[in-house]
């Protein structure tokens, strides 16, 4: 993983100019002070003597943040009570251009689909960019979910990583294009735009206190990972081939999904966040608004599940009784 690149970060022992590669003479570095552009008190940086996933930096209260141009690797942790150095990513590229950016970006998606798909409706187009959105984000969540972290059942409140930003940003601007799509054609119900609205504001909270976001892109794993189904499934209303076997495996799929991830591993990951003291409560009260909408569209998907199955058992019974009615008759004979 990548640490302090593109500038010496620190004075070494005897007054090296060091980095995270190692100092200017060709030895690696064990500690010493930051030196941030002539910063009247130094910061301390502890620096393994062997290449480690992170650096722990010790920022003191209130110290001034101008750094010069440190860069600091994803997984950086920190000693309880330090606050995180800024990200000069941050600095350079502010959190609403970066939302901007995102919505830009689908924005354009969405025109090149309508102009590639002009002879579908804009229904079409908006289940693509949402197709793309859904696989990208189950993608980009379950990676910072299960391997870069931390891992969100264990550590709920914990500060944002820069990966974990980018996902955010990124979905964010997912959702206010999807929200304005909705309401402008108003394709969608109540729930969906009460589901999209407490997203963008759980979002939007997580990267304006700088912490949370592992729980935040649990949640958007979990809402998006039966997404491609649930697209799959529409896709394939629209050119007659959902009655088929195709059909009833994508059904089932997104049944077992929803229900043994939003529901049952939302309901641990909703257990852990309540549990823990670090969240802040506006953030515990979306996670509960989350699972609570989860709930409903739970309930729906039951009925939708029933009614199929029901459908399905009358028509082999229909099927079983006009075999063995043929069989009696004697309108079935070997030749």
């Amino acid at each position: 993983m990548k640490g302090l690149v593109g500038s010496w970060c620190y004075r070494g022992v005897g007054g090296k100019r060091c980095s995270w590669g190692g100092c200017e003479d060709g030895s690696r570095g064990s500690g010493g002070e930051l030196q941030p552009g002539g910063l009247a008190a130094p910061l301390r940086l502890l620096l393994p003597l062997q290449p480690a996933p992170f650096l722990r930096v010790e920022l003191p209260l209130g110290h001034p943040a101008a750094w010069a141009g440190c860069h600091l690797p994803l997984g950086l942790h920190r000693t309880p009570g330090w606050p995180l150095a800024p990200d000069p990513c941050r600095m350079l590229f502010p959190l609403p251009l970066r939302v901007a950016c995102s919505l830009l970006v689908w924005l354009s998606l969405y025109a090149w689909f309508c102009r590639r798909y002009r002879h579908r409706n804009y229904e079409w187009s908006c289940r693509l960019v949402t197709l793309t959105h859904g696989i990208l984000a189950t993608c980009l969540s379950a990676y910072i979910g299960f391997i870069d972290g931390p891992w969100p059942l264990s550590h709920p409140g914990s500060p944002n990583t820069t990966l974990q930003v980018h996902v955010l940003c990124l979905s964010l601007g997912y959702f206010l294009f999807d929200l304005c799509w909705c309401v402008y054609f108003q394709a969608e119900g109540a729930l969906m735009l009460a589901h999209h609205l407490v997203s963008i504001v759980g979002i939007t909270a997580s990267l304006a206190l700088g912490e949370s976001a592992a729980e935040v892109n649990a949640v958007i794993f979990g809402s998006e990972i039966t997404n491609p189904l649930l697209q799959a499934r529409w896709f394939l209303k629209e050119m007659g081939c959902y009655h088929s076997f195709t059909g009833d495996l994508v059904d089932f799929f997104f049944v077992v999904l929803f229900t043994g991830v939003r529901i049952g591993v939302g309901a641990w990951l909703m257990y852990c966040e309540l549990a823990s003291p670090k969240p802040r409560w506006y953030i515990k009260l979306g996670g509960v608004i989350m699972y609570a909408v989860s709930w409903v569209f739970m309930v729906s998907i039951c009925r939708f599940a029933r009614r199929k199955s029901m459908k399905k058992y009358h028509a082999w019974r229909s099927r079983r009784s006009e075999e063995l009615f043929l069989k009696t008759n004697g309108h079935l004979k070997s030749h």
